[in-house]
C-alpha cells in the first residue's frame, strides 16, 4: 500500500509555506536523481506528502498568469494587508485566506501513474466526493481546471475548488484551494484564474451556514486516500 505523509500546517503565511513545500519537493526530486546513479537494489525510497493549511490573504500569479488579472496596485494589496507573489505553478491568479482549505500534494507519480492530467481529475474528484457529503452535486467544465457548480450551466457554473500545480520528474507540488469559509469579497480584486465570466462560491455560501473546518478536512483527507489508494503515516 503507497504511504502518504499528513502535516497540517494550520494558519500559515503563504511565502512560509512555499518555503516548505519547496523544501520538500527538492528532497523527493534530489533523491529520485541519486537513484538514478544507483543499482535498483540501493535505490531509496522516495516519500509521498500532503499539506493542508490556511493562509493569511494573498493573491498568487502562476507562471502562464496575465499580469492585468489583478485588477489592484501591489500598494493597495499592502494597504490592505494582502501579500502577492508570481509563483512556479500552472494556471493565472487566485486567492488564498482564511476559511480555506489549500492543499499542497507532494506525491512521487512513480508510486501512482505517470499522467498529470489524471492526477488533475483525481484532485477534482475527491473534492466532488466531499461535496457529495454535504448534499452538493459538483462536477467539472470542458477545458477549465478545478470544480464547479451547475458545471452545465454556463450562466450558473461557479468554481468551489480552483487548482494549479508543477510537476518535475514526475514530483508534483502546489495543488488545490477548496473555498469552504472563504470570504469571497477578495475575488472582487481579480479576475480569478482569469474567467471573467464565471462566478466563485464557497461551501458556506451554498449552504447559507458556516462549516466546521476539521470536519471537511477530515472528509476531504479520507476521498483523497481513497481516490489515489493510499494510507497515512
Amino acid at each position: 500500500m503507497r504511504k502518504v505523509q499528513f502535516e497540517d500546517l494550520g494558519k500559515i503565511n503563504y511565502k512560509e509555506a512555499w518555503d516548505y513545500q519547496t523544501e520538500l519537493f527538492d528532497g523527493v526530486v534530489n533523491q529520485k536523481m541519486a537513484n538514478r546513479n544507483l543499482p535498483e537494489s540501493e535505490h531509496a525510497s522516495t516519500p509521498n506528502y500532503l499539506l493542508f493549511c490556511e493562509h493569511n490573504h494573498v493573491f498568487t500569479l502562476g507562471k502562464s498568469g496575465d499580469e492585468t488579472h489583478l485588477l489592484f496596485a501591489e500598494n493597495i494589496l499592502k494597504q490592505r494587508g494582502i501579500d502577492y507573489f508570481k509563483i512556479n505553478r500552472g494556471g493565472d491568479i487566485t486567492y488564498h485566506g482564511e476559511g480555506q482549505i489549500t492543499g499542497y500534494p507532494i506525491f512521487d507519480l512513480d508510486h501512482f501513474f505517470l499522467d498529470i492530467h489524471k492526477y488533475l481529475r483525481y484532485l477534482e474528484e475527491a473534492v466532488i466526493l466531499t461535496l457529495k457529503e454535504y448534499g452538493i452535486s459538483a462536477g467539472r467544465v470542458e477545458g477549465l481546471t478545478g470544480v464547479w457548480l451547475d458545471e452545465q450551466n454556463p450562466q450558473k457554473a461557479r468554481k468551489i475548488c480552483a487548482m494549479g500545480v508543477k510537476c518535475s520528474r514526475w514530483v508534483t507540488m502546489h495543488g488545490f484551494a477548496f473555498n469552504v469559509n472563504t470570504d469571497l469579497n477578495y475575488f472582487d480584486m481579480i479576475v480569478p484564474c482569469g474567467i471573467k465570466d464565471k462566478a466563485v462560491t464557497s461551501l458556506q455560501q451554498e449552504l447559507g451556514r458556516k462549516l466546521d473546518m476539521d470536519e471537511v478536512k477530515t472528509k476531504l483527507k479520507l476521498n483523497l486516500s481513497t481516490i489515489f489508494d493510499y494510507d497515512y503515516v
